[in-house]
């Protein structure tokens, strides 16, 4: 056994990671020069969905039910808390005017260096937290203040950094891109991965969720790029999960919130954050990112 699962655990996602990058790699559409359509990453976001369901289906097999609800609202928080890196790279590849091909070689290492960012970053928090149990205070604590800027920000989109925002274009290479990919994805699990740390202590199961949503999060960015700017209540939804998951990190030394309610709660926020933002964004007159909607 090793941080809470056995090698052939270990050796079985990475494995199915490595295969699924690759096949995604060699898709037709992702080598060729023509713009990659919105049905095309529905459509391998849909396998990437389900893959991931049959991963949850597997631990429940082959562990708990308990450890598959954990890795499952690892899973949404992660996937949910992404959203607002997609904003990132939308200013990211707007800057430095890449092409849709090179945007998906620059992600592609982007999730590559992010992999093992994120196991520095877990394996750190989850040693942190079992060593030292006022730490949770702390990752309660700076959730929180994340959830105000967040709320505070006005937009998704106004969370993004000013230098972020202020990058000039790169003049042939893709280097200063990855980078500037790598960078933010560090600012943002700083946010996330204390956030999924609430809901599971289990490193196996922290890593593999935050793995599961980063491996689907290229092609969530070219499936959601024309709709972005239309979330105009993300910032609200995503401000109120993270004030939920740190009421859950305060509380847990007299409160235990079950993973199926805290499920159920993320859920309807979500629910209810996307209902708002299309019926605003629906509306006669109204405008989004200052063009008519």
């Amino acid at each position: 056994m090793i941080a809470g699962a056995s090698w052939g655990w270990w050796l079985g996602f990475h494995g199915a990671v490595l295969t699924l990058l690759l096949v995604d790699a060699l898709l037709p559409a992702n080598r060729s020069e023509e713009p990659r359509t919105q049905a095309t990453a529905w459509i391998w976001t849909g396998v990437l969905v389900t893959a991931t369901a049959l991963f949850a289906i597997w631990i429940a097999v082959g562990q708990s039910h308990h450890n598959a609800l954990e890795f499952v609202a690892g899973y949404a928080i992660e996937t949910s808390l992404s959203i607002d890196n997609l904003f990132v790279f939308l200013v990211l590849f707007q800057g430095f005017q890449i092409s849709q091909k090179r945007q998906h070689t620059a992600l592609l290492w982007g999730v590559a260096g992010a992999i093992v960012l994120r196991a520095l970053f877990i394996a750190a928090g989850v040693t942190l937290i079992q060593r030292f149990e006022w730490i949770s205070w702390i990752f309660g604590l700076f959730l929180l203040y994340a959830a105000y800027r967040l709320m505070r920000g006005g937009s998704a989109r106004a969370v993004i950094p000013k230098w972020i925002q202020r990058l000039q274009p790169a003049k042939g290479s893709l280097l200063p891109v990855i980078l500037a990919v790598e960078f933010t994805d560090v600012l943002f699990a700083v946010d996330s991965i204390p956030a999924v740390l609430a809901v599971s202590h289990d490193p196996f199961v922290v890593y593999t969720s935050n793995i599961a949503a980063i491996l689907g999060l290229r092609s969530l960015y070219f499936a959601l790029a024309a709709l972005l700017d239309r979330l105009r209540y993300l910032h609200y939804g995503l401000g109120a999960m993270l004030a939920f998951v740190a009421f859950k990190m305060l509380a847990s030394h007299w409160l235990e919130v079950p993973i199926t309610i805290s499920l159920a709660i993320m859920g309807a926020i979500l629910g209810i954050c996307a209902v708002v933002s299309w019926i605003a964004g629906n509306k006669p007159g109204r405008t989004v990112a200052g063009k008519q909607a």
